[in-house]
């Protein structure tokens, strides 16, 4: 199958003062060979008080900036805005993706014509700055594993045209609603048995406070779902 190469794809990645971590994500974004010229990449930055836009201005990127913080959700929908490639990958500000990996997903999308996302996995690696204590206290996952809107899925910019952006009414549970709409439309993802993305691991990831917000999201609009 001759693949066209010429489809834009649009990486965007939400930030909020973490300079430090932003760097080997846009290296690992930016090494994408096979889309050098036809790859464009938005940094949210989301009322960041570092020097993370300094730092990201050095990667060919465009820089959106929130003078006060909105949260991820907002920022990504923003970024939907204004992103003109055919194919969307939100990549963590402190992930990175595997060399070459974009061109795989684009193969399979493009081979696939009748699915709206291919989702390959993501394997965890515990932040080189996270303590033996840090470590105690957090958990990682022994294997790869999938997960929605990590650097291990592209999405054809299409479904976003068809059932519309995030649900900004809540700071997580985005992607249970998101996925939701999409399975109503009878819309496809096929999944990938293969490594796209390495997760970091820190203390702010993956701490008691953000799974208890992404709970109380997910039971949110599940009540809503059901109308109770």
């Amino acid at each position: 199958m001759s693949l066209n190469i010429d489809k834009n794809v649009s990486v965007i990645i939400p930030v909020y003062n973490r300079r430090e971590k932003v760097l080997r994500a846009l290296e690992s974004v930016r090494s994408q060979t096979r889309f050098h010229d036809i790859l464009e990449i938005f940094v949210i930055d989301d009322g960041s008080t570092d020097d993370t836009a300094d730092i990201a201005r050095n990667y060919d990127c465009t820089i959106i900036k929130n003078e006060i913080s909105q949260g991820p959700v907002k920022a990504k929908n923003v970024a939907l805005q204004f992103a003109k490639g055919d194919y969307i990958m939100f990549h963590d500000h402190d992930d990175i993706m595997e060399p070459d990996i974009l061109y795989e997903l684009f193969r399979k999308l493009e081979e696939n014509t009748d699915v709206s996302a291919v989702m390959a996995k993501v394997r965890d690696f515990y932040s080189p700055d996270l303590s033996e204590e840090e470590r105690t206290r957090t958990q990682i996952k022994k294997e790869p594993y999938y997960g929605l809107f990590t650097g291990a899925v592209l999405i054809r910019k299409s479904v976003f045209e068809k059932i519309g952006l995030f649900n900004e009414s809540v700071t997580a549970g985005e992607i249970i609603d998101w996925q939701s709409k999409m399975y109503a439309n009878h819309l496809k993802i096929k999944k990938l048995d293969f490594v796209a993305t390495n997760r970091r691991i820190h203390s702010s990831n993956f701490g008691k406070t953000q799974q208890k917000t992404e709970f109380k999201d997910y039971a949110a609009l599940l009540r809503a779902k059901l109308g109770k």
